[in-house]
């Protein structure tokens, strides 16, 4: 008897190692790809997302971070739209924006949904980081990008927080800021589609924002220039976000369609609901946070 592990298939067998291989076709495929790239043989729609080089290389590479870094686990998909359109409003955190890439990771991966991100000006006005958000599929954080990805049936993600929850001291950690204007709520009022609110615990902890060299990052041009534990007193090594244990909850859709599209010019209701929605997604912070439990274990 051979001391190799082995499986049955069709009365023969056959080893796991064999059985498990690499398809022949492998290479052949990767050739194809970097062939369809030298020559410009691919799609990118009118924003210039590029299906193809965000499944196969941009999700591929953050992916290892989603499955066994960050362990991410999700609640709530059921009430994901299969395919029509949804604003989805997550809360905003982390000191860099890496709860942007976890939330994309998710729908893609466990709701077969792709994600439009609205990011802020300072996003596209940095040349290399700009060209990948728009090839990864997503946008100026404005009302003509936000209206039309919205009426094409799109999930239009929003971190209403902007960079004020992005960048809060560790201190303040599952506490929404303000949610700006409410322009991502008269968004969806005139497209007439569902607001989904999303809770994501787990990105306080990645890097514990204590200081702020704010000199610095006013020469520099930028929102915050953070204070870890790690950075910058580490140099690079304290880029390195630290492995806490995530959950992001997907909330019950809160509906837009009895409202006339013209109400959106209402600032009085846009106001009323951008504050539910607020609300909303606080108290689904309050009770995921307790369900996560230890924030590393």
């Amino acid at each position: 008897m051979s001391d190799s592990p082995s499986e049955e298939e069709g009365g023969q067998v056959i080893p796991i190692t064999a059985a498990r291989s690499y398809e022949p076709d492998d290479l052949a495929k990767l050739l194809a790809f970097v062939r369809r790239r030298i020559t410009g043989e691919y799609e990118v729609d009118e924003f210039g997302y590029d299906a193809e080089l965000t499944d196969k290389v941009m999700l591929e590479l953050i992916r290892p971070l989603y499955r066994h870094w960050f362990r991410v686990r999700t609640v709530g998909l059921e009430h994901v739209p299969g395919d029509s359109g949804a604003l989805v409003v997550a809360n905003h955190s982390g000191t860099l924006p890496v709860d942007a890439l976890m939330l994309q990771v998710a729908l893609h991966d466990e709701a077969h949904r792709q994600l439009r991100l609205l990011g802020a000006d300072l996003v596209y006005r940095l040349p290399l980081l700009g060209h990948l958000s728009r090839k990864t599929g997503h946008t100026l954080a404005c009302r003509d990008d936000a209206d039309r990805l919205l009426r094409k049936g799109e999930l239009v993600g929003v971190f209403p927080e902007g960079f004020k929850g992005v960048g809060k001291p560790f201190a303040e950690r599952y506490k929404l800021q303000r949610f700006g204007r409410g322009g991502f709520v008269a968004s969806a009022i005139r497209a007439g589609v569902p607001i989904l609110p999303v809770a994501i615990v787990g990105a306080e902890e990645i890097y514990p924002k204590i200081g702020d060299l704010k000199t610095l990052a006013r020469v520099l041009g930028l929102p915050y220039l953070p204070i870890t534990p790690l950075f910058p007193w580490l140099g690079p090594l304290g880029l390195v976000p630290l492995p806490s244990k995530w959950m992001i909850e997907f909330g019950e859709p809160i509906r837009t369609d009895s409202y006339d599209p013209a109400s959106a010019d209402d600032p009085m209701l846009v106001f009323e609901l951008t504050d539910h929605v607020r609300e909303v997604v606080q108290q689904m912070l309050n009770e995921l946070r307790l369900r996560r439990g230890h924030a590393f274990f």
